[in-house]
């Protein structure tokens, strides 16, 4: 593909790091607490380059989507912020990074709200992730009318995948995969036979007892899963206790016997329950060795009597909400992204027909960018016939002082439909073509054709934010996009600067 995905001279610039791309650890470095996320939207946007930002923050991922009206002025700019947050050099982070442009960010943020780019692939939970992503960023007042049109094309994309197609007949999400695991582990002689598409045909965890921390989307599908496999009971800790208590009467609707608990009371729990799921956004550790070893110390093993497996702690935070060292205490196995990406790595799917609705939606999305692109053009078009019509006419008053008010209204009126009628087929067909993806850029054909001032279709699509001059594409004078597979992977980012 060719185009821009653009408003005016402006395309969507994604920069990211995820499981595919870097080792948890750095993951963990370079997440950003869910308080500083607007602060860091803010800073994205801090500049004459980029217009608008929007960060999708998962316990796998971070990705930042930017509308930038250069593309390496625009990566040097998100590299450095991205570092200046996350405490890291730019060195650091640049051989880990993976930057889409253009048609390619589109493409990729398509894929992500389709669960094509999920670490368990098929998993709903990035959908709702995506939408929490674009409300934070549309509050925080940094998403702009392309990072919008984007982000609702995602949102439709990932619906329409998984209502059409069986991507997810496995019911999978990180939680579920997670839970699905721990079996192997908690009831070896259950593990995962019990469990067809989301519907236990077993109670694998009857007689068993869990604790969940936090009390987020990710804890509520823990709550839900696990009460699906028969959990006796289930325990809910959280820094702010009413919202603990909001889940547990949501699991208790749901048949679950359920208690709350303050954060702070997460170790005297430990000794009691035989699965730990945390998912919270805080930093720091929220589970010790130190208080898993206490309680493994303080009777025979922590869990419950009945409980002959070993005791499963699932750590689906970024950053890690439970110390990486509890791996080394006997009789417990710690289920962090880490060890969930290994086993999460030969799952395979039918992928193809989600594939086709990602194809479909993009194609739509493009066309559809294409056509708006005309339209500061049409606008600055019509200005500047509007200007002329107006000196003509003050030229007929000069000559004709004598003509009447209604036939000076005649005149105005009928010269109105002779520029009516003149610039409607031109700026139609403009539309058409411009959205059937072709070479030519006919926003510029007719700027060029009508001689249409320099910089005036900019001041008309951002006022006051692109300057005239301001390079439009990547490696093009002509207002076309650089392709996506001559943009430089990840590990070349700095080349690419150098080479600028």
């Amino acid at each position: 593909m060719s185009s821009n995905t653009r408003t005016g001279s402006a395309s969507v610039l994604l920069v990211g790091l995820s499981f595919r791309s870097a080792p948890v650890t750095m993951l963990e470095q370079a997440s950003v607490a869910d308080a500083d996320l607007p602060k860091l939207q803010l800073s994205l946007v801090d500049n004459d380059v980029i217009s608008e930002s929007l960060v999708l923050s998962t316990c796998n991922r971070m990705e930042f989507y930017t509308v930038a009206n250069a593309f390496h002025s625009g990566l040097d700019h998100v590299v450095e912020t991205v570092a200046q947050f996350s405490g890291l050099q730019a060195a650091d982070l640049e051989p880990h990074l993976y930057v889409h442009y253009a048609d390619s960010a589109a493409e990729h943020m398509l894929k992500v709200a389709s669960g094509l780019d999920s670490m368990v692939v098929g998993e709903q939970q990035i959908i709702g992730q995506l939408r929490s992503a674009y409300q934070s960023a549309n509050e925080t007042g940094t998403v702009g009318r392309t990072l919008h049109d984007l982000t609702q094309r995602a949102l439709r994309t990932g619906k329409r995948v998984h209502a059409e197609t069986s991507i997810d007949s496995a019911g999978a999400s990180m939680v579920s995969f997670a839970v699905d695991q721990a079996l192997r582990y908690v009831e070896p002689a259950h593990a995962l036979s019990s469990v067809v598409d989301d519907a236990p045909t077993s109670q694998p965890l009857a007689g068993h007892r869990a604790l969940i921390i936090g009390a987020g989307a990710m804890a509520s599908l823990a709550s839900t899963y696990l009460g699906k496999l028969g959990i006796d009971h289930v325990t809910v800790a959280n820094r702010t206790l009413s919202r603990a208590e909001n889940l547990v009467n949501h699991a208790r609707e749901a048949g679950v016997d359920a208690s709350a608990v303050p954060l702070d009371g997460v170790a005297d729990c430990l000794n009691a329950v035989d699965i730990v799921v945390s998912a919270t956004g805080a930093v720091g550790n929220v589970v010790t060795e130190q208080a898993v070893r206490a309680a493994v110390d303080a009777g025979a093993g922590f869990g419950s009597a009945s409980s002959a497996g070993t005791k499963v702690l699932i750590d689906l935070s970024m950053p890690a909400d439970i110390e990486r060292s509890v791996a080394d205490v006997d009789g417990v196995k710690l289920l962090n992204i880490e060890e969930l990406t290994t086993m999460a790595g030969d799952r395979v799917k039918d992928e193809d027909p989600a594939r086709a609705i990602v194809a479909d939606e993009l194609q739509s999305f493009l066309e559809q960018q294409r056509a708006q692109s005309v339209v500061p053009t049409v606008k600055a078009l019509r200005k500047k016939a509007g200007e002329v019509m107006a000196e003509e006419l003050m030229a007929l008053e000069h000559l004709t002082p004598d003509m009447s008010e209604a036939d000076r209204a005649a005149v105005a009126k009928s010269m109105k439909r002779v520029v009516d009628k003149l610039l409607h087929t031109p700026t139609v067909q403009a539309k058409k073509l411009s959205a059937g993806g072709q070479q030519v850029s006919y926003p510029d054909a007719l700027a060029a054709l009508f001689n249409l001032p320099n910089g005036m279709v900019d001041s008309v699509t951002q006022p006051g934010q692109v300057k005239a001059g301001t390079p439009q594409t990547v490696g093009s004078t002509t207002g076309t996009a650089a392709r996506a597979d001559q943009i430089p992977s990840a590990a070349r980012i700095s080349q690419v600067a150098k080479e600028a």
